[in-house]
């Protein structure tokens, strides 16, 4: 592997009173593929910022290929050579793949008429050179996410990249997706590209890094080869204490039924879909991308109408028209997209955590009462042990763990029979998670039924007491938990 590339020496940054970052070091080599681990709040957002040209540091030195590089704003970044994918797309749906890639620069005619034919052979050289087969042509929002993922990887490597940042960037990709992005990655390694790759998802890291380095409450804690260390060691050096375990999972099944579905259909999504859930069972729902998890259990929750089946809750068959009346029959769901769907980003945690109960919290059925109120905003903080300096700050705020708990406080809150759990740890830092899991074990062991749908293998076998795998909107699969393993719950997910 040749030499540096890149090198951050004592960077420190402060917003206020707070401090960002304490004396951050980070190396990268050419052709390396360089993890960055830290819990959520640990400061690798800013630190990338940094190099991003997004902050300036207030402390520190970047060298790049051992010279100094004053990096002071994105155009900056990108002529020393930087290229950043962040977590969120950042593409221009409306514009081709072609467009989207020469956006800003775009080749132009003798006429001073932007040349359409050279962009788009262009970018058909650029694809095919990293292997893709996607077509220069297509509108960027027909694209999977996956796809526009690699979009922003050829349009950062046209520049010339000799440095670039993966920001969990397979946190919304299916096992085959995922593994398609690891060959790009290998293409780009042979090319002496060096990667700083940040994921939660330790198993990725062992896959696919050379060295991994931990940060901490914005503090450099050391960096490992990724071949001489183990989960444990990296969790305890992220957390500054061991966890014994990621997974906490009891069992107390009961008999009672509190969710039947037969064979419920919905035209062109899913069909003849059918399982059951009883008091203090975790159902889990696994497959891949686009399988009709999300959809079904949309359904369920009535956000939409079912063409043919059953839905029947307790004993009595339902049908809702909607999700308010779902929720009255105490049916709670977290949803995948936690700040879209899950949270109003822009009110306090006490709003969001009360916002589904606020009739429970009437006083003469007239107006809130903030006794009450402030009591369950307490009670919910302190149980679920969701980190804020005060109720009242905005909940946008806190770590993606943390917003997370506020999500399934909201819905504790109303009383719910059955929860259902989509992608509950997506984005979550591996304290957090561990955490969460315990939430989810200790609600079990209170009776509540619940329905996990999630991408994440390991969560999935670990934490359910059955799994239904879909594929192609249908039930490939009902496996018990002895028979819920990596490589069964796959074959039925991809029909191999």
């Amino acid at each position: 592997m040749a030499g540096n590339v890149l090198e951050m020496h004592g960077i420190a940054k402060s917003f206020g009173a707070t401090h960002a970052l304490k004396g951050i070091n980070f190396e990268l080599k050419a052709g390396e593929i360089h993890a960055l681990l830290g819990e959520n709040g640990a400061g690798k957002s800013t630190l990338i910022k940094i190099l991003g040209g997004i902050h300036k540091p207030d402390q520190g030195q970047i060298l790049i290929d051992g010279n100094h590089a004053d990096i002071d704003s994105v155009q900056s970044a990108r002529a020393y050579g930087i290229g950043i994918i962040h977590q969120e797309i950042v593409l221009v749906p409306d514009l081709s793949v072609a467009d989207n890639i020469f956006l800003g620069r775009e080749p132009v005619t003798k006429w001073g008429f932007k040349d359409k034919r050279k962009i788009n052979a262009q970018a058909k050289q650029m694809l095919e050179q990293l292997g893709l087969n996607i077509p220069v042509d297509t509108l960027v929002g027909e694209l999977t996410v996956a796809q526009q993922q690699l979009v922003e990887i050829v349009k950062a490597v046209s520049f010339n990249v000799k440095i670039l940042v993966l920001d969990e960037p397979t946190s919304s990709l299916s096992d085959e997706e995922v593994n398609n992005l690891f060959i790009l990655m290998e293409k780009l390694r042979q090319q002496k590209v060096g990667m700083i790759y940040i994921s939660h998802r330790l198993e990725e890291l062992f896959k696919m890094s050379d060295r991994i380095t931990v940060i901490r409450d914005g503090s450099y804690v050391g960096t490992k080869q990724t071949s001489d260390t183990n989960p444990e060691d990296l969790v305890a050096m992220m957390v500054g204490r061991e966890l014994e375990s990621f997974y906490t999972r009891t069992y107390s099944v009961q008999e009672e039924e509190v969710l039947r579905v037969e064979n419920l259909s919905r035209k062109g999504v899913f069909e003849d879909v059918s399982f059951r859930v009883r008091k203090g069972e975790i159902v889990g729902f696994s497959g891949l991308v686009g399988a009709g998890r999300s959809e079904l259990m949309q359904t369920i929750f009535g956000a939409y109408r079912h063409d043919q089946g059953s839905i029947h809750l307790n004993g009595e068959q339902v049908q809702f028209k909607n999700c308010g009346q779902a929720i009255a029959k105490g049916i709670a769901m977290v949803p995948e997209d936690r700040k879209g769907q899950g949270l109003v980003l822009d009110n306090s945690v006490g709003f969001n955590i009360t916002l589904s109960n606020l009739k429970n919290l009437m006083q003469n059925s007239v107006i809130v009462s903030e006794k009450k109120r402030a009591n369950e905003i307490s009670r919910y903080i302190s149980a679920l042990n969701i980190k804020t300096a005060s109720p009242h700050i905005e909940v946008s705020s806190l770590s993606g763990g943390n917003q997370q708990k506020v999500v399934i406080a909201k819905w504790l809150a109303i009383k719910p029979k059955l929860l259902i759990l989509d992608e509950p740890t997506r984005g979550v830092d591996v304290g957090a998670r561990a955490e969460i899991y315990a939430i989810i074990n200790q609600l079990a062991n209170e009776g509540l039924a619940i329905i996990m749908v999630s991408s994440d293998l390991p969560e999935i076998i670990n934490m359910c007491d059955s799994v239904c795998v879909m594929r192609n909107g249908r039930l490939a699969a009902q496996l018990e938990q002895s028979e819920a393993s990596q490589e069964n719950i796959m074959r039925f997910a991809t029909g191999g």
